[in-house]
């Protein structure tokens, strides 16, 4: 795999990751409450509980995204472009 590749391979998997994230908000703010109810029937939680752990996951999510791919993929960008490369 060449630097040009990976560097294609992080970009791609950070922009498809944080649309997965979006579409999860999306979805928590049209139907948080309904979820809550299901979640709340399977573990017995209340509301505020969901809530937490929904933000907290959200939160978790977008670190992952930048430690695995956006960060990776910058580090390569300034050091192909400290070294000239095209």
């Amino acid at each position: 795999m060449t630097l040009d590749q990976l560097q294609a391979f992080l970009l791609w998997g950070a922009a498809l990751n944080y649309v997965a994230l979006l579409v999860t908000f999306a979805t928590w703010v049209l139907a948080g409450d309904a979820i809550c109810r299901i979640h709340g029937r399977w573990f017995a939680i209340d509301r505020a509980q969901c809530h937490r752990s929904v933000y907290l996951m959200l939160g978790m999510y977008k670190l992952g995204i930048w430690l695995f791919f956006v960060v990776p993929w910058l580090a390569l960008l300034i050091v192909r472009s400290q070294a000239g490369a095209p």
